[in-house]
């Protein structure tokens, strides 16, 4: 009779148990950090992720959408999160962070044919309308730097194509994403000049403020497993060879 009743106990907390809600887990399509290929979502960040799901237990979708729409939606509702997002200090309230798990080097860059020199951040800011996507950390920092001479668009590719016909003398991206964004105007890394590393880019995960602290942690710790293990660094290896390995967080 006991065991009855100490079972029937059982079987009504497991009931009054909140479930642990699906996560939506967003992405835009900047290879080789996520993409989509042969219908399926993949890249680096995607797989860290999909390693992550499966370390949590928790399930979630992942899914690819432009950066505007999916950089809003990360910041209205819990269990939203946001890949890969550089962090920068005017982001950091409004997410909870989970990472790094690689880190680029953001540089200004021109067309090789144009022969241009920038030295610092004073030429670069003088050098005429330099196109960003509007939600990307580089326009957010390069504001907060005093740039005036920013063309906000909607997507990386807007601001290759400007780019390639002439249309902005300078872009400011990073080393990680370069070769797959200009890939998609027929550019070649070759075909452009550096100038000016001026920002250390370090990619999180980004949740959604209101998503439980624990679930965070708990992806955090996880994240911190895959270093000790080797699978981060294997990950990385397979996707982006020459990067290197991130830092580890507590």
């Amino acid at each position: 009779m006991k065991l009855v009743r100490w079972l029937s106990c059982v079987c009504l907390a497991l009931l009054c148990s909140p479930a642990l809600a699906e996560l939506q887990l967003l992405t835009e399509d900047t290879p080789p950090m996520s993409f989509m290929r042969d219908g399926e979502v993949s890249g680096f960040s995607v797989e860290v992720v999909r390693a992550l799901l499966a370390r949590t237990g928790d399930s979630g979708k992942i899914e690819l959408m432009p950066w505007t729409r999916a950089f809003y939606l990360a910041q209205q509702q819990a269990d939203i999160a946001l890949f890969s997002t550089v962090r920068t200090p005017e982001r950091e309230g409004k997410f909870l962070w989970v990472g790094p798990i690689v880190v680029g080097t953001t540089s200004f860059y021109s067309l090789r044919s144009r022969n241009l020199v920038i030295d610092d951040l004073q030429q670069a800011a003088a050098s005429g309308p330099l196109a960003l996507p509007k939600q990307w950390y580089t326009f957010e920092t390069l504001s907060a730097r005093g740039f005036d001479n920013l063309y906000g668009v909607s997507t990386p590719k807007q601001m290759m194509t400007m780019l390639k016909h002439g249309r902005v003398k300078l872009i400011a991206t990073e080393d990680l994403t370069l070769a797959g964004e200009l890939a998609t105007v027929d550019l070649k890394p070759q075909d452009v000049t550096a100038h000016v590393p001026f920002m250390r880019s370090a990619y999180y995960i980004a949740f959604s403020p209101q998503t439980s602290v624990v679930r965070v942690a708990r992806w955090q710790r996880a994240l911190r497993q895959m270093h000790e293990d080797g699978s981060l660094a294997a990950i990385l290896r397979r996707w982006l060879p020459h990067a290197p390995m991130p830092p580890v967080e507590p």
